[in-house]
């Protein structure tokens, strides 16, 4: 899995702005138009923004979140710390540690401070936008790596199954296993799942030990 590639164009992206203070904002909406981004500013009711966040694309859309607004937007990501569904950018005015905190909470991973400076937007698009690339990258790789040790039990179970059902030795039924998921084009330990699965195998791993079969379960 190689890392994203960093994106320096932004041109046909969108962006909602999420503010009360449209003055403060003015040069980021002209120098977005310049960038090829168009801007909107989401309607605030009951101060919180509307947005209708299933129909956001993270290939596409930004979000700039004013920092001085009580929670306007409904993204929960505290209690998972996980990325929010498109890009952040926080919007500082008054630099209160219970405002940055929000910002961080929502997932910002750049900022601007207001009245926002025409000449600082392209560096926050570049660093929010691409941190949030990177983040996003790790996070799949943490998953995978995730998926993966819980499917090592399977691919144990699996080994000592074929051994069982084709008299064969661990090195053996591990090769076999490998080469089956090769030409189904599965990882191993998907496969391995499958397996189990679909032949109904069972084998008590703490009952049954197979020298090497651990082993190679990390492979």
């Amino acid at each position: 899995m190689t890392a994203p590639r960093l994106l320096q164009n932004f041109n046909g992206g969108r962006a909602f702005i999420v503010t009360a203070n449209l003055p403060a904002v003015e040069a980021l909406e002209a120098t977005l138009g310049k960038l090829g981004v168009t801007a909107s500013y989401p309607a605030l009711v009951g101060g919180r923004a509307q947005i209708e966040m299933a129909g956001l694309q993270s290939e596409r859309d930004i979000l700039f979140i004013d920092g001085d607004l009580d929670n306007p937007v409904a993204l929960e990501n505290e209690a998972t710390f996980r990325l929010p569904p498109v890009p952040v950018i926080g919007l500082v005015g008054v630099e209160a540690p219970s405002r940055l905190k929000q910002l961080i909470q929502l997932g910002a991973t750049s900022f601007l401070r207001k009245p926002v400076q025409g000449a600082a937007v392209y560096t926050a698009l570049f660093l929010g936008i691409n941190q949030f690339l990177l983040r996003g990258d790790l996070e799949d790789r943490l998953d995978d790596m995730d998926r993966r040790r819980r499917g090592r039990r399977a691919v144990v179970k699996a080994i000592i199954a074929r051994m069982k059902q084709s008299a064969l030795d661990d090195d053996a039924a591990y090769d076999s296993l490998r080469r089956e998921a090769m030409r189904a084009r599965q990882s191993l330990e998907d496969y391995c799942e499958a397996y189990l699965a679909r032949t109904g195998a069972t084998a008590p791993v703490a009952n049954e030990p197979v020298h090497g079969a651990g082993k190679r379960a990390g492979r």
